[in-house]
């Protein structure tokens, strides 16, 4: 059976570009890049042109890029340490975030409130997007940092940015965006807005394993990981040499072609939207941004059925993000988007990238119409 891949917000294929970047530190510049003899300094020089290439995407200096295991390492390093570095000893003890973040900074969020760092959560429109106005309301002088993501991972709507952003600064806290989702928006202005910000590598064509903290030059942080002076002393472990390389290559590489990629994503976001309707009483979950990232739900189905049929039937696709796909609660961000449980339960996510072709949406559309009234006809 051909398998359609239409899970590109889980992970994406390596592209044959960032492959060929990495492979050299696997096999003969495999040297350990805390090592001072020759095999050392050109494992560092790989990581050192790395650094300096994201730097560069980004519009930051060097100093500000910190590599890391990926997106839920990032978040969680941002928000514990302000949490420890500024709530726990200041009278800016309180950190503002939304009710459809990604599981790592909830979770991180939750750990700190442990330590007693006090946290509010934004509730969000019905269209799945957090409101500036209500941000703006819950601010006060004793917030250290406001955590909102840039493009959400379930439902693809986008958050505005430059408004919280501004809303944050003006009323004197630092802000962090979880970009992960959002490398087909300009990330060099979204770098711009933020005091923190978090990629991953494998959602643009990278390995997983690699991602990126972007800090600001002043911002205090902590180390995560203690036991070594890498990443300036905050991120102790030997480095992941191949990982960082191949975080650069895909960025660069991403970044080269966001545009037009965009564009096109856009097209098929649009094509799936009209195909996929033709089940008849299908609800798109939050505004249609049309970013890669679709959430739909068919009447009727309101457990995995569906996705399970349509893995049988050669459709790979989940039920909202791939990390909590396991869960048996239903997604919190649809819940958040006041969605009820039944629907928040049976939504499908479909999300296109790079090597999503016309042909694949097409037939995997026509697969989920099929795979809706066969269900329906059992109900």
């Amino acid at each position: 059976m051909e398998r359609i891949y239409l899970d590109n917000a889980a992970t994406t294929p390596v592209t044959e570009k960032v492959l060929a970047a990495m492979l050299p530190y696997f096999t003969d510049k495999f040297g350990n890049a805390d090592s001072v003899h020759y095999k050392g300094r050109e494992a560092a020089t790989g990581v050192d042109r790395a650094r300096t290439t994201v730097a560069k995407v980004l519009g930051v200096s060097r100093a500000e890029i910190y590599f890391t295991s990926g997106g839920t390492e990032s978040n969680n390093w941002a928000i514990r340490g302000i949490a420890e570095e500024i709530c726990l000893k200041s009278g800016k003890n309180r950190i503002i975030t939304s009710g459809i973040e990604h599981a790592s900074v909830l979770s991180a969020l939750s750990r700190a409130a442990e330590l007693g760092v006090k946290t509010t959560i934004l509730p969000v429109s019905e269209d799945g997007a957090v409101r500036p106005e209500d941000l703006a309301d819950a601010m006060g002088d004793d917030v250290a940092l406001v955590s909102v993501m840039a493009v959400n991972n379930e439902t693809g709507v986008r958050q505005p940015v430059r408004e919280l952003s501004q809303v944050a600064r003006t009323g004197g806290a630092l802000f962090h965006t979880d970009a992960v989702q959002a490398y087909r928006s300009d990330i060099k202005e979204l770098a711009s807005l933020s005091d923190m910000l978090t990629l991953s590598a494998h959602k643009f064509g990278g390995p997983k394993g690699a991602g990126v903290l972007l800090v600001r030059k002043g911002v205090p942080q902590r180390a995560l990981i203690t036991g070594g002076e890498q990443e300036r002393g905050l991120r102790g472990g030997t480095v992941n040499v191949p990982a960082a390389v191949g975080f650069a290559a895909a960025l660069e590489e991403s970044e080269m072609i966001r545009v037009s990629e965009a564009e096109r994503i856009s097209e098929l976001c649009e094509l799936f939207e009209k195909l996929a309707g033709g089940a008849g009483g299908v609800h798109f979950n939050g505004r249609r941004d049309r970013t890669g990232v679709i959430s739909v739900w068919a009447e009727g189905v309101e457990d995995t059925s569906l996705l399970d049929l349509l893995d049988m039937r050669g459709v790979c696709c989940s039920a909202g993000a791939a990390c909590s796909s396991g869960s048996p609660e239903p997604s919190h961000v649809l819940t958040a988007m006041g969605l009820g449980e039944g629907r928040a339960r049976g939504s499908i996510r479909f999300s296109f990238g790079a090597a999503t072709t016309r042909g694949d949406v097409m037939r995997g559309a026509e697969i989920f119409v099929r795979a809706v009234a066969d269900i329906r006809k059992k109900i």
